[in-house]
């Protein structure tokens, strides 16, 4: 695979000289161009073996281009605040806006790769953290951006005269350091470990581009000009959106997982009051626990038919834990920051660390529901978010939060009683608008989206629980014992803390 790499590819004084003028007015122009049209973002990894460059090259675009629109992240070991959250939270939180341009020194490959030359990642952890990866990068191609990946190669002798060249120069012997050299000793299995991590996630969504590091001015030029290409050939042509989940085949019998649904489940009064202090006080003990606070988090998310009481339930479940503890995150349509970012994004920012808790008063799922019944995104988009929330919601659960999805039901009849009772009372006039009527209007439309999301969503680890709300009692209390039960279930896996 690095065989072309090592090769001894050289660009002369003069030729870079030359061309360099050329290819800065060209990048500074491609630039301006994708920040004008702000329709995608350009993701730039810069990666390789020490002394191959990545900090000169970095250098070279922020002065070739515009810095105010370029963003470089270097990401070390992981912080007690990220490592406390998903694999992947601080670099969904890194990603440039449509339009800008974010370079990565140090990515999501970064300690896989390490964690696997030290001995820490058996091969099948490796392959299933790259799997996860090229799931990740196509979501993010399937978004729109531009995603470039870089690899800057030496050869072992190349990479110990390259060291010792920069250790000999006083302006760049700083940047030698003993660690350098420890990983000089261990370049063969970084070979092996690289070679293996590149052939695995060189997809045609995100392909890696192999970079020999050995001359300054080939590697400086080389990579303006893919970087140059790339950027135009993806402003010429337009990203086509292409459908990656199965069709979806409806029962002919029409029965469904709503349909089915016992809307006449009531609690009285009496019980509803006795029911609902012992849930409250089980969830009070359960989140104080220290194998929760030490190990787990909560996301709770909450959908549901208009006026189907989600409010009513997380005010409960709110009620029972210390506000200092949770975040009520309530959804509505996107900003213009959220709109030039993937639509997972402003969910990601939200992800709660361990002994935290969210509670999403509506979600990510709105891709699936209201912008799929309202025609806000396009059939492909949606079809392939089915994927991206099951990928999302399976790295919460890997790092330890317990996600617990609750779709609250109503009838129609039951609807619009709530609504004239919203219309009519002074203080619950804000709960409804023209939008809730004429959502209502789209009454069959939301059912099929609602049966196709939890036929498509509801996995082993992040189950759906359909909730009958036309009894606001025994919905309320049916959602705090969910949260009990599937909390109780997840602590009995953790050992005490002494």
């Amino acid at each position: 695979m690095f065989e072309s790499a090592e090769l001894g590819h050289r660009i002369d004084k003069d030729t870079f000289k030359r061309e360099v003028p050329k290819l800065r007015a060209a990048l500074l122009d491609v630039q301006y161009d994708v920040l004008q049209k702000k329709e995608f973002p350009v993701v730039i990894l810069i990666s390789g073996v020490d002394g191959s460059g990545k900090g000169e090259t970095i250098n070279l675009l922020y002065s070739w281009m515009d810095p105010r629109h370029i963003s470089t992240l270097a990401f070390a070991s992981p912080s007690d605040e990220e490592a406390a959250r998903p694999v992947m939270w601080r670099f969904w939180r890194a990603l440039p806006a449509k339009g800008k341009v974010g370079v990565f020194a140090g990515s999501w490959y970064s300690q896989p790769i390490a964690d696997r030359i030290a001995g820490n990642m058996r091969r099948s952890e490796l392959d299933e953290r790259l799997d996860d990866i090229n799931r990740f990068e196509a979501m993010l191609v399937n978004e729109g951006a531009l995603v470039l990946k870089f690899w800057f190669h030496l050869s072992k002798g190349g990479q110990e005269k390259r060291l010792e060249a920069l250790k000999k120069d006083p302006k760049t012997a700083w940047r030698v350091t003993k660690e350098s050299y420890e990983r000089l000793k261990t370049y063969d299995k970084l070979q092996e470990v690289a070679g293996h991590v590149l052939r695995v996630t060189n997809t045609a969504k995100a392909p890696w581009i192999i970079v020999e590091g050995t001359d300054d001015a080939y590697r400086s030029l080389t990579v303006g000009r893919i970087v140059l290409d790339a950027m135009k050939r993806r402003l010429a042509q337009p990203l086509l959106p292409v459908p990656v989940a199965p069709p979806i085949v409806h029962p002919i019998d029409e029965k469904s997982v709503l349909s089915e649904l016992d809307l006449n489940r009531k609690l009285d009064k009496k019980d509803y009051e006795s029911e609902l202090a012992r849930y409250q006080g089980r969830l009070s003990e359960l989140v104080r626990d220290p194998r929760f606070v030490g190990k787990r988090s909560l996301v709770l998310v909450f959908e549901g038919s208009d006026a189907a009481g989600k409010g009513g339930s997380i005010r409960r479940l709110a009620a029972a834990m210390d506000a200092r503890q949770y975040q009520i995150v309530p959804i509505a349509a996107p900003t213009e920051e959220e709109r030039v970012q993937p639509y997972l994004w402003r969910f990601w920012r939200h992800v709660p660390r361990r002994g935290r808790a969210t509670l999403f008063d509506r979600s990510w799922y709105g891709r699936v529901l209201v912008e799929r019944v309202e025609g806000f995104c396009s059939e492909a988009d949606w079809l392939r978010a089915y994927a991206e929330i099951n990928d999302f919601e399976h790295q919460l659960t890997d790092a330890g939060a317990i996600v617990i999805k609750f779709w609250l039901q109503i009838s129609a009849d039951e609807q619009l009683r709530r609504f004239k009772e919203r219309q009519d009372t002074e203080f619950k006039r804000f709960k409804i608008t023209d939008e809730d009527w004429r959502n209502r209007d789209k009454w069959d439309d939301y059912a099929v989206a609602v049966c196709d999301m939890v036929d498509r969503t509801s996995t082993g680890q992040a189950p759906w629980t359909l909730v009958e709300a036309n009894d606001k009692n025994f919905a309320r209390v049916k959602v705090l014992k969910t949260v009990c039960e599937r909390l109780e279930a997840a602590l009995k896996g953790e050992g005490k803390k002494h």
